[in-house]
């Protein structure tokens, strides 16, 4: 089974099984997180047992459990990851996000396949050939358009379900095409471990040797932020709502999560046509707002065009929301003006810019001072550098707020319909929830009239209606009887949870089963006879898949350390020369300029790197060029150990079978 094509899923991360809980009682309709290896975000591991435990609770309320296993695979990986996708499926999971064809080869259960961001799904033909090869769901490269998307929609199988990334830090490289953390420390992101080289100060150069930006954070985006796109989003296809950060804390899941409910229950509720993916209706303790947990500032990026601020050269930190101008400072304290009533709380957080660094200090004590706040600060103000009158001053942490959603902050429930009628031996209670699953407990007992007939009806209902302890909540509460019988509460809680249990089974029997999609016979053909090493094929298995798939000539993976020459160590829609107004398609029309910018290449520095910026203009990319360190080029990968004498490489996984290749 796929995703049905009316479905909209919010897709939340979950960095531990805890978090994971938190994103579906927040209204996740489904949640991603790693197991013990080989995913992309090395930090963010969890046991089998513990996805297991998360998702026999996801299941109670619809939610699926997707499993991230997006690295490449070492040859001998392969083997290993084999069985461990079979335990994943025994322990109930949903689907596996992946990156590596050579996964599609294995022999692994008919678990459901999900194309990761890694597998840089940006052109229709891929879309269209993953879609024909096993993937169900696929998620789209986070610099398409909506036009883009669209066109895509149009070509790929309508039951393969398309995700697009809604919220949280962007990676500057297409994903899957970042090579720079290997080149530089031999800490691949493609293996699960980039060492983030984008988030540090450069300086630009032009052709000529003239600096451009100086210490200037140059391949730091923005945040995502697509709150303003989820209608024009849903109309060009997606069907799957993704929030970045398997990396981050409780609150962050919570807030961004319950943001995003908010914003697809609307939706939902103005087009009828459309439905959840997954049960329930949430409250919340507290009022969702993206600007008030970590973030960069905000951006749509490219989905409705290309834009000059996508970036955050200024600091790749949370600024946070603007709060005052402080007007006094003394020894052991300064005092901000805030505008109307806004107020400063002791544990705040405050921020400020400083010879374009953001410094910032916390509130010790606040106390409100005539019109302004006097905050006491947890350092010295002599060692607040920057800080003085005049300066503009932000709010980066909220403290009661966080403290809000340390606490139960949401409550999930799923609506039924109760109705109690009497037997001929005694009573009956039936449940049915909104997805047409039902049960029925039955209770022998006589009946005796009630002493006060108003009083034992308006009694019954509201001791049926008591689901507090559950996962439902009561729309409608029907009493069918004859006549007022004496009830007792005993019996109305004897049956009551007897029916509730009854229909919890009825809701696990009746979940979908998501199984594997069927592959295209004859095999579909990839849209290129020959890879690069941007491909990233690093074993055996994976070259299987590309030859089946008609490729014939397959380089190795970077990883793989047979590119020594400089080559693009990162390739990215996100263009310098655009960003400081150097781009020849800019200049074009522009009376007394056109024709005297030109794509030259520039230079970026570091320490004692330098990077040559390449411009492809007519795709729009910048490709950062770079070599490998020498230290790192002389260490070979595990892969490359040489196999014992008349090994074949073939040997090292347990290929799937044939017949089963559309399973």
């Amino acid at each position: 089974m796929m995703l049905p094509r009316n479905y909209l899923e919010l897709l939340s991360p979950a960095r531990d099984a805890e978090i994971g809980r938190e994103a579906v009682l927040h209204g996740a309709d489904a949640v991603y997180i790693g197991g013990p290896s080989f995913g992309a975000r090395s930090k963010a591991d969890n046991s089998v047992s513990d996805i297991a435990a998360l998702t026999a609770f996801a299941h109670r309320y619809g939610s699926r459990i997707f499993v991230t296993v997006n690295t490449i695979l070492h040859d001998n990986e392969l083997e290993i990851a084999r069985r461990y996708i079979h335990e994943l499926y025994d322990a109930g999971v949903d689907a596996l996000i992946v990156q590596d064809m050579g996964i599609l080869e294995l022999d692994i259960p008919p678990i459901s396949l999900h194309a990761s961001t890694q597998c840089d799904i940006r052109t229709v033909e891929k879309a269209k050939f993953l879609g024909e090869v096993g993937f169900s769901q696929l998620v789209l490269a986070r610099e398409l358009t909506l036009q883009q998307i669209a066109a895509m929609r149009a070509e790929v199988n309508p039951n393969v379900a398309l995700e697009y990334f809604v919220h949280g830090a962007l990676c500057v490289a297409f994903s899957g095409n970042c090579y720079i953390s290997e080149a530089h420390t031999g800490r691949s992101a493609n293996r699960g471990s980039c060492s983030q080289e984008c988030r540090l100060p450069y300086k630009l150069e032009d052709a000529q040797g003239r600096v451009v930006a100086f210490d200037k954070h140059l391949l730091s985006m923005k945040d995502n932020d697509q709150s303003a796109n989820l209608a024009a989003l849903i109309d060009a296809g997606i069907r799957s709502f993704k929030i970045e950060g398997r990396y981050k804390d409780v609150g962050y899941v919570k807030n961004i999560t319950a943001h995003y409910r908010t914003l697809i229950d609307g939706v939902l509720e103005a087009r009828p046509e459309l439905a959840a993916a997954s049960h329930g209706h949430c409250t919340y303790t507290f009022t969702p707002d993206p600007d008030k947990t970590f973030n960069r500032s905000n951006t749509d990026y490219f989905a409705t065009g290309r834009k000059m601020d996508i970036g955050a050269f200024d600091a790749p930190a949370h600024v946070g929301l603007p709060l005052g101008e402080v007007t006094r400072v003394a020894a052991d304290w300064f005092e901000i003006a805030t505008s109307g009533d806004t107020g400063v709380a002791n544990g705040d957080g405050l921020t400020w810019m400083h010879k374009r660094e953001v410094k910032g200090v916390q509130v010790n004590v606040a106390k409100r001072v005539g019109d302004a706040w006097r905050i006491t600060p947890n350092v010295a103000v002599r060692d607040l550098p920057g800080l003085a009158i005049g300066t503009q001053v932000n709010r980066n942490r909220d403290h009661a707020w966080e403290q809000a959603l340390t606490k139960k902050s949401s409550e999930r429930r799923i609506d039924v319909d109760l109705r109690f009628s009497e037997t001929a031996g005694g009573f009956s209670l039936s449940i049915a929830d909104t997805t047409g699953a039902s049960a029925t407990a039955t209770a022998e007992y006589a009946h005796d009239p009630a002493q006060n007939a108003e009083r034992a009806e308006a009694s019954l209902r509201e001791n049926i209606g008591k689901l507090g302890n559950t996962i439902f909540a009561a729309r409608n509460v029907d009493v069918e009887w004859s006549q007022p019988w004496f009830v007792p509460a005993s019996t109305v809680n004897a049956l009551r949870r007897e029916a509730i249990e009854k229909l919890e089974a009825a809701r696990a029997a009746n979940l979908p089963k998501w199984t594997r999609a069927t592959a295209a016979t004859p095999p579909a053909i990839y849209p290129e006879s020959s890879l690069s090493y941007l491909a990233n094929v690093y074993n055996q298995a994976a070259r299987d898949f590309y030859a089946r798939h008609g490729v014939t000539l397959i380089a190795d993976a970077y990883e793989a350390h047979t590119e020594p020459g400089e080559v693009p160590v990162m390739v990215t829609k996100h263009c310098l020369r655009f960003s400081f107004n150097l781009c020849p398609k800019q200049a074009k029309g522009v009376q007394g300029v056109q024709g005297q910018v030109r794509a030259e290449p520039m230079t970026l520095i570091s320490g004692g790197d330098r990077l040559t910026l390449k411009f492809d203009c007519k795709p729009c990319e910048m490709h950062v060029m770079g070599k490998m360190r020498p230290h790192i080029l002389r260490s070979p990968p595990p892969s490359l150990v040489p196999a014992a004498a008349g090994a074949s490489p073939l040997k090292f996984y347990a290929k799937r079978p044939r017949d089963t290749a559309a399973a």
